[in-house]
């Protein structure tokens, strides 16, 4: 089925002793959902996947299957340096989820398109019957491939291959894969700062991390872009470009913004090393801040 909506790059919920509060997860879910988001990406770079324990993201996918809202697109991210694990990852949540993505290996690089579709082909098999995404983030996993030439050969080797997570500011590439075969395959944008761009090469799904906070001011920018007030789309734009570069600027986007679901009303927690974790009164300057430019009325309620 393919993905026409946003989907919410998710926080992994943490007590104050930075061990799992997967009570949250219920209504975080609701939350989402409230809030006309259409399903969870689970256990990726949001999610801090790095700094998490295999049996955590396991419990992780156990409570969002357990907990997720009717109608609500589960993803899980089983990417691992290890492709041993990123397979048992798989196998674990097959019957949990509703799709499975990878990224690359982020340690000992791949050098060769060759060996990242045999990785992605390996993970796949195991949840055959389970469509499959691979999470292009190259910024951060080093594989630098364009992803056209990877759609060309993963559709052909991966028989439930799915599409791509595109998180890259490259619309060249991001368009030819979008095209590709017809549309054939979905291509989820991944770069909520230019989410406008997008629209106007025919995005038609996303995922990213600010669909936690920002939720409303994105359905404003489709709306306003469907109705071709193109000034008003762009407008909006620029307040999600703000909120990256405050939280950003407080001490690093991940953990600043982690921290602010809690002023949400979905208390995710501290963030783990090397992530910041904000106090309270640093959240109220911020809260100040975002209302003194006008962004505080598209937040997600």
């Amino acid at each position: 089925m393919p993905i026409k909506d946003i989907i919410a790059a998710t926080y992994t919920p943490l007590k104050k002793d930075n061990s799992l509060n997967l009570d949250v997860i219920g209504g975080y879910g609701e939350f989402l959902k409230r809030n006309e988001v259409a399903g969870a990406f689970v256990n990726g770079t949001t999610g801090d996947f790095t700094s998490l324990a295999v049996q955590e993201r396991k419990l992780i996918v156990d409570a969002w299957s357990s907990n997720k809202p009717d109608d609500f697109y589960l993803i899980n991210h089983v990417g691992h340096t290890s492709l041993e694990i990123a397979m048992d990852l798989t196998k674990h949540s097959a019957e949990k989820v509703d799709a499975i993505a990878t990224l690359a290996p982020f340690y000992f690089r791949l050098n060769e398109l060759g060996k990242l579709v045999e990785y992605c082909k390996k993970i796949a098999s195991c949840a055959p019957q389970l469509p499959f995404y691979y999470y292009h983030i190259p910024d951060l996993s080093g594989a630098h491939f364009k992803m056209i030439d990877f759609l060309k050969l993963a559709s052909k080797e991966i028989p439930n291959f799915a599409g791509l997570k595109f998180t890259k500011n490259d619309l060249i590439d991001y368009k030819y894969c979008l095209d590709f075969e017809d549309s054939t395959y979905d291509v989820l944008f991944g770069f909520d700062e230019i989410f406008i761009c997008s629209l106007t090469l025919g995005a038609k799904g996303w995922v990213g991390s600010t669909y936690n906070h920002l939720a409303p001011l994105y359905t404003e920018i489709r709306a306003a872009f469907e109705r071709n007030d193109h000034e008003v789309a762009a407008a909006l734009q620029t307040k999600s470009m703000l909120f990256v570069d405050i939280l950003n600027g407080r001490g690093g986007f991940n953990g600043v913004a982690k921290g602010f679901m809690k002023t949400l009303g979905v208390d995710c927690g501290p963030s783990r090393f090397p992530h910041a974790t904000l106090t309270d009164r640093d959240y109220e300057g911020i809260v100040k801040e975002l209302e003194s430019i006008g962004i505080s009325s598209y937040l997600s309620k």
